[in-house]
């Protein structure tokens, strides 16, 4: 189970994480949770649910590439240069939906950070572990936050392709990157071993 999700009998699954590993994905957990920004404000206790719901977003998709990444617009590809049309349909579209798709990432990624801080690394002197054990619901939540994680990191490794990610990997040691390219491809792993474990 080291290092890679098991499925559980009845559902969800299961991951050996040491305290590195636990202490790795709470951070870069933490920092998605800085770059999605914080939520908006709920309000009074008696705000108008209906007037939240249909609450305006922006129309404009994010300057940041990591944030272009997890909120892409619906029609078109703005590098590739979008019709008026189409540009006009995708901030629609965003102004109506990005405030959600923000919300459910960062409930998602608070949730992986809570799954995180009550797990308790117990074991003999350098063999320190813990087994993360996940409800159905909560691997959905991983899922959503590991491809996030992966969206971002490959976004500022400006990775674009798969060739992308095996050229960083050789990149030498005491190159910058390469800690961040090593993230990336434990992020997959994860996210890898997760859908297996949820598909079998």
């Amino acid at each position: 189970m080291a290092g890679h999700f098991e499925p559980l009998s009845g559902g969800g699954a299961a991951v050996a994480l040491d305290e590195v590993e636990v202490s790795i994905l709470r951070s870069l957990t933490v920092q998605l949770l800085e770059l999605i920004g914080p939520g908006d404000a709920a309000g009074p206790e008696g705000a108008d649910p209906l007037a939240r719901l249909f609450a305006e977003g922006p129309s404009e998709p994010p300057s940041d590439p990591a944030l272009a990444r997890l909120f892409p617009d619906a029609y078109g590809d703005p590098g590739a240069g979008q019709d008026p049309q189409q540009r006009a349909y995708a901030a629609e579209f965003r102004r109506y939906t990005e405030n959600d798709l923000r919300d459910r990432k960062r409930e998602d990624a608070l949730a992986v950070v809570r799954s995180l801080d009550a797990l308790t690394v117990a074991g003999a002197a350098g063999d320190d572990v813990a087994v993360l054990r996940l409800t159905p619901e909560d691997c959905r939540r991983w899922l959503g936050t590991l491809n996030d994680l992966r969206l971002t990191i490959g976004a500022r490794l400006e990775i674009t392709h798969e060739d992308d990610s095996e050229a960083l990997l050789r990149l030498p040691d005491d190159d910058a990157r390469k800690p961040m390219v090593m993230a990336h491809l434990w992020l997959g792993g994860l996210q890898e071993t997760l859908v297996d474990a949820l598909m079998g």
